[in-house]
């Protein structure tokens, strides 16, 4: 439990470059406003929308007595809803992102720096971000489909696919937030993931953490700067350096 609160601990530390850093951290803001109103129509869209795509969904349910279609009805409505929902958050990361590029590497930079000697060399690059971005949005469409599965289970089935939704997608934040630094320290892709399960209880804290704030609304436009920076502290930790700050 100790290594699990201190990834909380790392997020929270991330908002206090807040006080030391507010022009980078107030920069940070700005992709995510971008992203997250664009994102927000959509999800408006679908909302607006629901309840005729999980009719046209449920044709067979059309002869059920009323009580029983409309208990159907409501579960495949919460399931769209909420794998949107994940989409949307592991969505608006992964654009974020390489939208933001210059932005967060202004964040990471200022966190390394902070810490002393020389800011790690090997160049993250444009082509990477878009990379590990992209298979951070793949990773996060399957688990929003894992979880609208989950949520077809009668009664406990839209509880069980939000818990699930968010402990699988804190893991994935965790992966791509932290990817930046352990990149430009040279390690691949492979060894970074490697790094991450050898201090499951601290990547999923931070990761859940994180995954929480998102689901606040304009919560991940509020994160993104702080997760930025906390991300690159957890990075320092896994490779056994001080996380600063």
């Amino acid at each position: 439990m100790s290594e699990l609160w201190r990834g909380v601990g790392l997020l929270l530390r991330g908002f206090g470059w807040w006080a030391r850093r507010p022009a980078a951290m107030a920069l940070g803001l700005i992709p995510a406003i971008v992203v997250a109103a664009v994102f927000l129509v959509g999800l408006i869209v679908l909302g607006a929308w629901v309840p005729e795509v999980a009719e046209w969904l449920t044709p067979f349910a059309a002869g059920w007595p009323e009580f029983w279609t409309g208990v159907l009805r409501i579960a495949v409505s919460a399931a769209l809803l909420g794998g949107a929902g994940i989409i949307a958050i592991v969505s608006f990361t992964a654009v974020t992102l390489i939208v933001g590029e210059p932005f967060y590497d202004r964040i990471w930079r200022s966190v390394e720096k902070s810490a002393g000697g020389d800011i790690p060399g090997v160049d993250y690059g444009f082509w990477r971000s878009v990379g590990d971005a992209l298979s951070l949005l793949g990773r996060g469409i399957l688990i929003a489909i894992c979880a609208a599965l989950l949520g077809f289970i009668p009664v406990v089935g839209t509880v069980l696919g939000t818990i699930t939704g968010t402990v699988l997608t804190g893991w994935i934040l965790a992966d791509e937030l932290t990817s930046r630094a352990l990149t430009a320290r040279g390690i691949s892709r492979k060894a970074r993931r490697a790094l991450l399960r050898r201090a499951r209880p601290r990547v999923w804290g931070f990761g859940i953490a994180t995954q929480l704030c998102f689901l606040v609304p304009l919560g991940a436009v509020a994160v993104m700067p702080a997760a930025t920076a906390g991300a690159t502290m957890l990075a320092r930790t896994l490779v056994g350096e001080e996380a600063s700050g």
